[in-house]
């Protein structure tokens, strides 16, 4: 390792054996480890034999602890981030502490990992050669006119969201797109109870609306061209 960067370390989204050799000894060697979830880190950190106590870094104190690890790297630190699962910076405030560094003309190393998009992808059986990632839906302020964007974007779209909102997530969805756009549901990806449920936009939003579930989940929805191509397909047929 340099000293004086900031490594963007990948971890594993739910089995703990999916982590790089290089991602072990970058956590290792480190001079300081920061951590979305330092107890979720600590689990972590005694599997794989890292004796590093991290440090908080969260939604609430990003901006500050940005602007302190601008300060440890210009001393000539190296500071490891991670976040909860997967890349830091991807739908997670280590963007902060990544433009931080960047604006001071730092140097910045990413450390590669996990990610769900690509299993997620994969395992919804929908096409993979172009699509679009959207990270999580805004909750409220621009998520109609968001919506309306989507709904004729050509690649296949992946979305991040939380069990709690699922369902009125697929309900926006399904109103949105299309309530036959196919999609597919994955959840817990690569941890003990893995779900990947494969059906329409429809069907899912009933699925979940009646069986609440639990866990990380991925939403992955057929782009506009493949939906507009199969409808045209079954109206010839019909």
């Amino acid at each position: 390792m340099e000293p004086g960067r900031l490594y963007l370390v990948a971890t594993p989204i739910g089995n703990l054996g999916d982590i790089t050799l290089r991602a072990v000894e970058v956590l290792r060697s480190a001079d300081i480890v920061c951590a979305e979830d330092t107890r979720r880190a600590r689990i972590l950190f005694e599997r794989h034999g890292i004796s590093h106590r991290p440090i908080s870094y969260r939604d609430y104190n990003a901006a500050r602890m940005a602007t302190r690890i601008v300060v440890w790297v210009r001393e000539g630190k190296s500071v490891a981030l991670v976040s909860d699962a997967g890349t830091p910076g991807i739908s997670d405030p280590g963007f902060r502490a990544a433009r931080a560094i960047i604006q001071a003309g730092l140097p910045l190393e990413v450390i590669p990992g996990p990610t769900s998009v690509i299993p997620a992808l994969l395992l919804s059986g929908l096409a993979v050669d172009r699509f679009a990632f959207e990270g999580f839906l805004p909750v409220k302020k621009g998520r109609r006119s968001r919506l309306k964007e989507l709904a004729s974007e050509p690649r296949t779209l992946v979305l991040f969201e939380g069990p709690h909102r699922l369902g009125a997530t697929l309900r926006d969805l399904a109103g949105s797109l299309g309530s036959d756009r196919k999609a597919a549901v994955a959840r817990e990806l690569t941890k003990l109870y893995e779900e990947v449920v494969r059906d329409t936009l429809g069907n899912l939003l009933l699925r979940y609306s009646i069986k609440p579930t639990k866990g990380e989940i991925v939403i992955v929805v057929e782009g506009f061209d493949a939906y507009s191509k199969r409808r045209k397909r079954q109206k010839t047929a019909g």
